[in-house]
């Protein structure tokens, strides 16, 4: 295969990593993948990605992997291989959960905020005309979404606000002033400076604020990987815990493959020092009691859980992407599954 157009992605073990190097790599790139399966040292054996690895080495003939940490020295020497043969990168790569953050700051920060900026560094000498697309969260926001007022339903809360309730969180909500979780603090940190290498150094970058990304490549723990982890819980009959706001609190989940897919329209028609929310929006969302229910209709068996009154601490009581500003930007682009097409695909791949 010609190397003469690379895709790099970090993280490619990983849910959107893998799912990325699996699309790219249909669309004529030359994939090379960085992974050291740090999500098995946050998380556990059950959270290790090597399947995954395993399975785009033996399946796609133009990937290349690479075992290394995104903070190493050693990322200039992949950068300064292939300099302008890098077409794009994509960041997927991160310490994904606010809780285990929490356990570890020096790690987390290390991880996502110098790792991006290692990565950034690096494409601005040698490959500056690639576009950059670095997976972000909602978690920027800290826990300003739960200032707004809610009103409780029998399965959910909802907004009282009527243009919020139908349209989700836009990218002018408010970061400052909100406990962030430590997790959010170094993702926000990553995030501002993906915006500044494109507003100061002219780079064509984006920060992709996601909220819950999922699909079947997901390896879900208790820390982190909502749906993935829910779907384990009750096919193989584990303890679940449910963390306060009685169970109905709401996620927008958007899956991998819709997420790739926006990744592939930026890179199509690339913008400078970009932010976009994204998730499944008003489309794709579903309270957690909503979830177990779908997932018990499934799986047919019951789920046993606890409820910990106490919610996590930062945790959002509603979130939904709005997704107008993307849609508008790139209006090719659309959400193709919905709640019971992505638990569908998890539980196939459980």
């Amino acid at each position: 295969m010609d190397k003469k157009k690379i895709v790099l992605v970090t993280g490619s073990d990983g849910l959107v990593g893998s799912e990325s190097v699996k699309f790219f790599s249909k669309k004529g790139f030359y994939v090379v993948g960085i992974d050291n399966n740090s999500r098995k040292k946050f998380f556990g054996e059950e959270a290790s990605t090597l399947k995954n690895r395993k399975i785009l080495k033996s399946t796609i003939s133009n990937y290349q992997h690479i075992n290394l940490d995104i903070t190493s020295d050693k990322i200039r020497n992949i950068f300064e291989k292939y300099r302008n043969q890098i077409k794009l990168v994509i960041h997927t790569a991160a310490q994904p959960s606010h809780d285990w953050a929490a356990s570890n700051p020096k790690v987390d920060f290390n991880v996502n905020a110098y790792g991006t900026l290692n990565l950034l560094e690096n494409t601005r000498i040698f490959a500056k005309d690639a576009p950059f697309i670095y997976t972000s969260t909602n978690k920027v926001y800290g826990d300003n979404p739960n200032k707004i007022k809610f009103k409780e339903y029998k399965t959910r809360y909802s907004p009282v606000d009527t243009v919020v309730k139908e349209n989700g969180f836009d990218e002018k909500f408010p970061i400052d002033n909100a406990l962030h979780s430590l997790f959010g603090v170094s993702k926000l940190s990553a995030d501002i400076l993906t915006q500044e290498y494109g507003k100061y150094f002219g780079m064509k970058t984006v920060s992709f604020r996601g909220g819950c990304l999922t699909g079947g490549g997901h390896a879900g723990t208790m820390l982190h990987g909502f749906l993935s982890y829910l779907i384990k819980c009750v096919k193989y009959e584990k303890d679940y815990k449910i963390f306060g706001y009685k169970g109905k609190q709401v996620r927008d989940n958007i899956h991998s493959y819709d997420l790739v897919n926006s990744f592939y329209e930026f890179y199509k028609n690339p913008k400078i020092g970009e932010v976009y929310n994204i998730g499944g929006g008003i489309y794709s969302n579903c309270s957690m009691i909503e979830a177990i229910e779908m997932c018990e209709n499934l799986a047919g068996k019951k789920l046993n859980y606890n409820y910990v009154e106490k919610p996590r601490k930062g945790d959002h009581q509603w979130y939904i992407s709005n997704l107008s500003k993307f849609k508008m930007d790139y209006p090719n682009w659309k959400l193709t599954y919905g709640i019971p097409e992505i638990l569908e695909d998890i539980y196939k791949q459980t």
